[in-house]
């Protein structure tokens, strides 16, 4: 039971006075960066869909008739 408590006593030791944490500035800076990615990748893959899509559509319409 020990080693758990030393365990939690130096994880929490190392949260508050090793880590350093982003100010709420670079923290909105990185939102923003995430959500834009987030967007951009979302267009690719939307027209990779389309693409995909369109290219089946002729392949059944031409196998069909």
């Amino acid at each position: 039971m020990n080693k758990i408590t030393t365990y939690f006593e130096e994880a929490y030791d190392e949260l508050m006075h090793k880590v350093t944490w982003p100010t709420w500035s670079e923290l909105q800076d990185s939102a923003v960066v995430v959500l834009i990615t987030a967007v951009i990748i979302s267009f690719v893959i939307l027209a990779i869909d389309i693409t995909i899509k369109a290219g089946t559509t002729q392949l059944y319409k031409m196998i069909i008739g």
